[in-house]
């Protein structure tokens, strides 16, 4: 398989914090929920959130988005996956930090997939990558390189698992008010405000949409 372009530009969310942090930002990022019929499941230990999901709404219902989800799906699970990536991102220009937010849609879906994002990861350690996820269940004692960071979701089928008082993890809110009572760090609109190299806070809120 040759390079595909599997890196996206982002939504506008991403878009919006890249230019506010004078930031490059990428993304990558596969169907949302769980396809039993086929097979396919992208969010394994997605609980509450599948009904809420904005990934299963709106534009990524237009079928040339899910066309684009399921080419990066089918491409993650090629044993060339981690060099495809690797090449995209040697072309990037050196001249701004590069982020690369995995799965603003989807999740990772089985440990072997978690392990391709650590070795490109580790591949190129000037990139920061990170990641929202639900499938802490099987990341759970794994040491991740520097330049990877992880927010564990509120909303899976595991939250037990999840120490609020000192994990990194996101929680949904109904209202800035609320959020700030309980004192998380509003990442609503700035993406990478989420992250361990902006924020030290480890508890991040996400207002509904």
């Amino acid at each position: 398989m040759k390079t595909q372009n599997l890196l996206g530009n982002g939504n506008s969310k991403l878009q919006k914090t890249a230019k506010e942090f004078n930031v490059r930002i990428f993304n990558f990022s596969i169907p949302a929920g769980n396809d039993k019929k086929s097979g396919k499941i992208t969010c394994p230990f997605a609980g509450s959130c599948l009904k809420l999901c904005y990934a299963k709404r709106g534009m990524y219902r237009f079928g040339n988005v899910e066309r684009a989800l399921t080419k990066r799906y089918e491409a993650s699970k090629e044993e060339n996956f981690v060099q495809t990536i690797t090449d995209e991102l040697a072309k990037v220009k050196k001249d701004k930090q590069t982020y690369v937010r995995i799965h603003d849609s989807g999740d990772f879906y089985s440990p072997s997939y978690f392990q391709k994002w650590l070795t490109i990861a580790r591949l190129n350690p000037s990139v920061r990558f990170y990641a929202y996820t639900k499938s802490h269940s099987f990341i759970r004692g794994i040491e991740l390189p520097e330049n990877f960071d992880l927010i564990f979701s509120l909303g899976s089928k595991n939250d037990e698992l999840i120490d609020q008082a000192k994990e990194r993890h996101s929680k949904i809110f109904y209202s800035v008010d609320e959020m700030e009572q309980q004192g998380y760090t509003d990442s609503s609109y700035l993406d990478i405000v989420a992250t361990k190299w902006v924020t030290e806070n480890h508890k991040i809120g996400l207002l509904i949409h």
